[in-house]
C-alpha cells in the first residue's frame, strides 16, 4: 500500500492531531493522521511502570477554566481526583530547610512579599496584551526586545523573590528567565489566566489528575477515529500546491523499500514549529514561517518519578511540594495515586540543569535527584523502589518541552506566521492556541480551530 488518497491528512497524533481529526471526521470529512511515534498522545504519554505505578510522562494535570479539556473528558468518562495538598511544602534556600503553609515560601517575609508584588504586576501587565494578536500589545516591540530575565534584575530587588519566581518558570516553561521574550511571557501569562494561576495547585493549573492517566481521552479519541490513525508513520516532506498535498512517510512496510504516499487536498500540521521546520517542503516554507520556526526552539525538561512503598512525607505533614533554588530538582508534587498504593515524588528537572545533565546516563541523572530528594525529604528518600524518567530532549520526535520557547523579537516579527496557513497547509498544535497555550487544553482548541480553517477551505 503505497499510496492513500484523502481529503484532509493530519500530521501528528498528539491532542491537537486528534481534536482536529474527530472534528472533520464528525464533520463528514475523509481524515487521515500520520503519525511518527507507535503511540498516540504526543507530549501526553501515560504507562505502568514495573512496580505497578501508573505515572504520566508529560502533561498530566486538569484545573478550573480548561473547558476543552474537561468537555473531552466528561464525554469519555475519564474521572479525575484533587493533587494532594495537605499539610506543608519544602523550601531550600542558601543551603537551608523550611517549611512553609500556602503558595509562596516565608521563611523570607520580606522576599516573600516582594515575590507576590512582583507576580501580581506581571499578571496585570499580562492583560493588556490581546490574546489573538499579542505583537499589537502597547509597547509590544519593547516588551519583545526585553526578556523576562532583565525585567526581573530590574523590577525585583529580593534576590529570594527572583528565586521563587524563576523556579515557578522553570517548570512552566522549560527554560530560564533570561531566555523568554517578556512579551511572550506576559501572552503566556494571559492565555492562562495568570502566573498565580499557573503555579498554583488548589483553584489553579495542577488541581487534579486523571485516574487513569492524562493519556487516557487521547486512546479514546483514537479508538473513535479507528484505522484512519496510522501509527510508525513519520512523514519526512510535504510537497504542496494548488492541487494539494503529498506528504511522503519515510519508515517501508510489510519489507516494501518504497515509501509511503498520502495524498489530499488540505494538510493539518498538529506539531511544534521546531519539528515542523524539519521537514523537507517543496516549494520551501515563506521565509517568515521559515525564520519564526528556527528561532523558536522547544524547553528543556525531564520528569523524574521517584516511586516508594508509601508516601512517607505525609507521616511528616508535608504535601510534597518543593521549591528550591539550587539541586537538579529544583520544583516537586506528590504524584501517588488517589489511594496511596504508592508514594510517588514527580521532580522537574529545567532549563540550564537539564542541559547540564543531558550527557548523564539515567541512573546518574537519577542519583542526583535522589540526592535532592534526601535534602528535602530526609533519608527515607534515599531507598525508592524505582525511578523512573523522561528526558524529553532526547525524544526523537519531540525534542524537548514541556512547550515552546519564543526567544526576544520573535513575536513582533514573526508572529502571524505561527497560525496563517501556506497555501492547502494549515496549523495546530498546543503553541498555536489563544487560550491555555502549551496545555492540553490549549491543543484541544488549536486542533478544532485548525478544523474550522479546513472545512471553510473545502466549502463546508
Amino acid at each position: 500500500m503505497k499510496d492513500r488518497d484523502c481529503e484532509v491528512l493530519i500530521v501528528g497524533a498528539g491532542y491537537a492531531g486528534l481534536s482536529a481529526a474527530r472534528a472533520l471526521t464528525r464533520a463528514g470529512v475523509d481524515v487521515l493522521v500520520a503519525e511518527a511515534r507507535d503511540r498516540v498522545g504526543g507530549r501526553v504519554w501515560t504507562r505502568s511502570t514495573t512496580t505497578g505505578a501508573l505515572i504520566d510522562h508529560g502533561g498530566q494535570w486538569i484545573g478550573p477554566g480548561q473547558e476543552q479539556l474537561q468537555k473531552l473528558a466528561d464525554e469519555y468518562g475519564a474521572d479525575t481526583f484533587p493533587t494532594f495538598t495537605t499539610g506543608e511544602g519544602v523550601e531550600w534556600r542558601d543551603g537551608n530547610r523550611a517549611t512553609y503553609a500556602g503558595l509562596v515560601p516565608t521563611s523570607d517575609p520580606a522576599a516573600a512579599a516582594d515575590g507576590i508584588e512582583a507576580i501580581f504586576e506581571l499578571d496585570l501587565a499580562s492583560a493588556e496584551v490581546p490574546l489573538e494578536a499579542p505583537w499589537e500589545a502597547p509597547d509590544a516591540r519593547a516588551r519583545d526586545e526585553q526578556t523576562l530575565g532583565s525585567w526581573l534584575a530590574t523590577s525585583v530587588a529580593s534576590d529570594g523573590a527572583r528565586s521563587i519566581i524563576t523556579a515557578a518558570v522553570k517548570s512552566i516553561f522549560g527554560t530560564e528567565p533570561g531566555e523568554l521574550s517578556l512579551l511572550f511571557t506576559l501572552f503566556y501569562l494571559h492565555s492562562g489566566g495568570g502566573l498565580m494561576n499557573l503555579a498554583r495547585t488548589t483553584n489553579g493549573a495542577q488541581e487534579r489528575r486523571f485516574t487513569a492517566g492524562a493519556q487516557q481521552c487521547a486512546l479514546a479519541m483514537a479508538e473513535e477515529l479507528g484505522d484512519r490513525v496510522l501509527l510508525s508513520s513519520p512523514v519526512v516532506g510535504v510537497d504542496h500546491g494548488p492541487d494539494g498535498v503529498v506528504a511522503t512517510v519515510a519508515v517501508p512496510r510489510d519489507g516494501d523499500p518504497e515509501p509511503l504516499r498520502l495524498r489530499a487536498r488540505r494538510a493539518i500540521v498538529a506539531m511544534p514549529p521546531a519539528l515542523s521546520v524539519r521537514l523537507h517542503w517543496s516549494p520551501p516554507l515563506p521565509g517568515r514561517r521559515d525564520q519564526m520556526s528556527m528561532r523558536a526552539p522547544m524547553g528543556s525538561v525531564t520528569k523524574i518519578h521517584a516511586v516508594y512503598d508509601r508516601p512517607f512525607w505525609r507521616d511528616d505533614g508535608l504535601n510534597g511540594q518543593v521549591v528550591s533554588d539550587e539541586g537538579a530538582v529544583r520544583v516537586t508534587f506528590d504524584d501517588s495515586p488517589p489511594d496511596a498504593s504508592h508514594g510517588i515524588i514527580l521532580g522537574f528537572v529545567a532549563g540550564s540543569e537539564c542541559r547540564a545533565l543531558d550527557g548523564c546516563t539515567p541512573s546518574e541523572r537519577a542519583g542526583a535527584a535522589i540526592a535532592d530528594l534526601v535534602r528535602y525529604f530526609g533519608p527515607q528518600a534515599a531507598s525508592p523502589l524505582e525511578v523512573v524518567e523522561q528526558h524529553w530532549p532526547a525524544e526523537p520526535f519531540t525534542r524537548g518541552g514541556p512547550v515552546t520557547v519564543f526567544s526576544p523579537g520573535l513575536l513582533t516579527d514573526f508572529g502571524p506566521a505561527l497560525r496563517d496557513p501556506v497555501g492547502p497547509v494549515h496549523w495546530a498544535g498546543t503553541e498555536t492556541a489563544t487560550v491555555w497555550c502549551g496545555y492540553i487544553d490549549g491543543a484541544l482548541s488549536s486542533g478544532v480551530r485548525a478544523a474550522g480553517e479546513v472545512l471553510a477551505a473545502l466549502g463546508r
